[in-house]
């Protein structure tokens, strides 16, 4: 029997064309997705307004604030065209396993720069809305690290070269999965896995995680925590209570390991935000651009400074 979310129909790249291929269709959807119940000064909150002859840019009745469609979104300050970004967003969404800011220069026909930009614009809306969900009820929980040993460096838990993430994923009562959440940490320790839960779990989530002592800081978020001692070992990985957060960490793994030739450290939160925001929405495929489009236009801009930085961790 085929499995109806990974057969589903999908939104195919000629359905695409249909309805975002125009530029015209591009800002008439930012529009609705920007202000759904009809335009809103971001200024003072008046309701009508008007466009000037000479720029594309409103023009509010009340205060006379001006503004473009884009500003005020991740897609300000910008010269692209709406066309573009939609396309890039819709090859993000709906590449399974990834796609790199090397094949999206390839696919938009724009410099690599401006395509690593996009990019990564796009995974940081990935990350926000994400971060702003809590993942609850049963949550499996496990320690991971990105990356491997320098040559003549420290080895194991300590390597410099290593990044920690922390890998939760929610499931139902048939242990079905729901929902993941993948978030790299400044390390694994109590003060640190307290940060974790309070701003990603649901207090009253019943959190299983291995014997690692750390994970039992979960409690400081109101949460429920089963400890179980796995022992190590391949055995460990075949174990019920963890199966679908082995299971997302060998998938992000390969995954980030297929689609991307090397990633720096400093932006593998927005790597892993990207795997987890796609698995997070896999039921309609088809309903990914609107969903996204409505949360990109509630964005805040994203600035080549700001892009370049590191995470804030927790």
């Amino acid at each position: 029997m085929k499995n109806k979310v990974q057969f589903q129909k999908g939104y195919s790249l000629v359905e695409f064309m249909r309805g975002y291929g125009a530029e015209e269709q591009c800002q008439n959807a930012l529009f609705k997705w920007r202000w759904p119940h009809g335009y809103q000064c971001p200024e003072c909150g008046g309701k009508s307004y008007c466009t000037l002859k000479v720029r594309p840019v409103f023009q509010c009745n009340r205060c006379h604030h001006q503004h473009t469609l884009k500003s005020g979104t991740i897609f300000a300050s910008t010269k692209l065209p709406l066309t573009l970004w939609f396309l890039a967003i819709h090859l993000l969404t709906q590449a399974k396993t990834g796609l790199s800011a090397l094949a999206l220069h390839r696919q938009l026909g724009v410099s690599y720069n401006t395509a690593w930009n996009i990019k990564h614009k796009l995974m940081q809306v990935m990350k926000e809305r994400d971060d702003s969900k809590r993942l609850s009820g049963i949550v499996q929980l496990d320690d991971v690290y990105w990356g491997g040993e320098c040559r003549g460096g420290k080895r194991g838990r300590g390597s410099p070269n290593k990044t920690p993430f922390v890998a939760a994923v929610s499931v139902d009562n048939q242990g079905h999965p729901i929902a993941m959440n993948m978030n790299v940490v400044n390390g694994f320790r109590r003060r640190d896995i307290a940060r974790w839960a309070k701003r990603h779990l649901s207090p009253d989530s019943h959190v299983f995680s291995d014997g690692l002592a750390c994970f039992s800081a979960v409690k400081q978020a109101h949460c429920q925590h089963t400890r179980i001692v796995t022992g190590g070992g391949p055995a460990s990985v075949t174990l019920e209570s963890f199966t679908w957060v082995n299971t997302a960490i060998g998938n992000v793994k390969r995954s980030i390991n297929g689609a991307y030739h090397a990633i720096n450290a400093k932006h593998v939160p927005r790597y892993l935000a990207e795997f987890c925001y796609r698995f997070n929405r896999r039921f309609k495929l088809e309903d990914m651009l609107p969903r996204f489009g409505y949360i990109a236009a509630r964005t805040p801009p994203m600035p080549m400074r700001l892009l370049t930085l590191a995470e804030d961790y927790g």
